[in-house]
């Protein structure tokens, strides 16, 4: 497939960032010479100095730490937490320093923070490396959480992000990171906390974010063969949450099947279903069904593929819906 791989276009729209706004500066383990992990940030250090791309040491709450004082000082500061499963020990500093301050102060300081997390499964990694933790942060009040599915909404949202004057937590499917894409850096962009309608359908609303949304895109034809006319909703923002689209699909449909990666208890899909079902609830024609993983701590490599949701797992949750 031509066009642009995720992580090409985060890596096009950090470096924008940082040639538009010499405020603008990065920070995270091994994200300069290396360039990270998933080399996301490949030669932004190179090009814009160490003083602009920073090297940080091993230790998340000093780099979320680090990044509050740097925006209380005018900066815009971008974090990179290597992996998911290291999001935890800053926690702290997240949650109750980097949510809480415009609050706390009144409206009149604003901490522009955007913290990148690689998250969910599908790459065959170790304990702590396949994490789906956005309900922790959707959950706190002062976080606007992202999660883009595309290349361009890679760019396009990552910019939006770094503009913007809440904190936000920036989470990038990592087996997603090499899909590629059509790339239009010059496109004018949908508003940061919109869903988007990716495929128009008229009896059944399927929801998805993230990696899960080209699988759903490939169930929605899989079920067109069949007759079924699906509706495909990527939700973009988990926080805030535009429930309006969905459900507005939902009105004309009938029927919901939301599908995300991260255990289904306490999940963000019984959040929106909840929110569809107060909102639509005589315009329901089924139960609304989601296709989750599972409510166990994510397993070794060897059995994620019987944990994450797949092709089958989602085809099964529109069969449900149909059912009734």
């Amino acid at each position: 497939m031509t066009g642009t791989a995720i992580a090409h276009a985060l890596n096009r729209g950090l470096r924008d960032a940082l040639a538009a706004d010499n405020k603008v500066l990065l920070l995270g383990e091994d994200i300069g010479r290396l360039g990270g992990v998933f080399r996301v940030t490949a030669e932004l250090q190179k090009d814009f100095g160490e003083s602009r791309v920073v090297d940080a040491p091993l230790g998340e709450a000093g780099i979320v730490g680090s990044a509050i004082g740097l925006a209380m000082a005018g900066y815009r500061p971008v974090c990179e937490i290597q992996f998911d499963g290291f999001t935890f020990p800053a926690m702290n500093q997240i949650v109750t320093q980097l949510a809480k301050y415009r609050h706390r102060s009144g409206g009149l300081v604003s901490l522009p923070v955007v913290i990148r997390i690689p998250v969910g499964g599908g790459i065959g990694a170790i304990e702590h490396h396949g994490e789906s933790p956005e309900a922790y942060f959707a959950h706190t009040a002062g976080l606007r959480v992202l999660s883009p599915s595309t290349a361009q909404d890679a760019y396009d949202l990552i910019g939006q992000a770094v503009r913007c004057d809440d904190p936000v937590v920036f989470l990038e499917p990592k087996r997603s990171y090499w899909r590629k894409g059509e790339l239009d850096t010059a496109a004018q962009p949908s508003a940061m906390d919109s869903a988007r309608v990716v495929r128009r359908g008229g009896d059944l609303t399927l929801v998805a974010y993230g990696a899960l949304v080209p699988i759903a895109l490939e169930a929605a034809e899989a079920l067109a063969e069949e007759g079924r006319d699906v509706e495909v909703v990527d939700l973009r923002s988990l926080s805030p949450v535009d429930d309006e689209t969905v459900v507005e699909s939902v009105r004309r449909t009938g029927r919901l099947v939301i599908a995300h990666e991260a255990s289904r208890t306490a999940g963000l899909g019984g959040e929106l279903a909840a929110r569809v079902q107060a909102a639509a609830f005589y315009s329901l024609e089924a139960p609304i069904v989601r296709v989750t993983g599972h409510d166990t701590p994510y397993p070794a490599a060897r059995l994620e593929a019987d944990w994450l949701p797949n092709l089958d797992r989602i085809l099964e949750g529109c069969d449900e819906s149909y059912a009734h």
